[in-house]
């Protein structure tokens, strides 16, 4: 069964956050939240950079909408109730035959300690499951990154297992916890 591509627009709401795919007037506010949160970002995301300028958001940015349109992976940017960039989470690594894809999320330092990432995370998955038709989900976190983990455990993820250097970060391989999530652990 083909994956259902749907490259239209797709807002997601998961109170008190709104989510939407990327837009390019997105990248001030991009690059302030990344900015923002080098220290704690940094550590996980070999994208984000001391080095993380407006033509990186911009680059970003640019690579989110155009992977949208092909299907190669679903960004949204994830709002507060004021409308205030909090993070971002998406689906990537998608993979049409088995049907699974990736999902990460991240949340700006100010915004932490709000649940942000579990309802945003839980959002896109229900997107993934729904829109796409996808039959699971993984989501996988340094074994160090227990805030990741937590918020893997919140969506309603399982703990599968550890995979040896899993994932690569700043050119250092780690270990990773490697969550699963189908349709049915959404449910309650």
């Amino acid at each position: 069964m083909p994956l259902t591509h749907r490259s239209e627009s797709k807002h997601l709401d998961a109170p008190p956050l709104s989510l939407r795919p990327w837009h390019d007037d997105d990248v001030p506010a991009l690059h302030e939240a990344v900015r923002e949160s080098l220290d704690s970002l940094g550590r996980w995301l070999s994208w984000c950079t001391a080095g993380y300028d407006l033509d990186a958001a911009r680059a970003r940015v640019t690579h989110c909408v155009q992977s949208w349109e092909t299907g190669e992976r679903y960004a949204f940017a994830v709002f507060d109730a004021r409308h205030r960039l909090v993070g971002g989470v998406g689906l990537n690594q998608i993979d049409e035959r088995d049907l699974r894809a990736n999902l990460g999320y991240w949340i700006r330092s100010s915004a932490t300690g709000n649940g942000y990432a579990a309802r945003a995370g839980r959002a896109a998955a229900a997107f993934g499951f729904e829109t796409l038709a996808l039959r699971r989900i993984e989501i996988v976190a340094a074994v160090n990154n227990l805030a990741s983990q937590r918020c893997a455990e919140l969506i309603g993820a399982r703990r599968e297992g550890i995979a040896r250097q899993r994932i690569c970060t700043q050119g250092l391989s780690h270990d990773a916890v490697i969550y699963g999530l189908i349709p049915s652990d959404l449910a309650g």
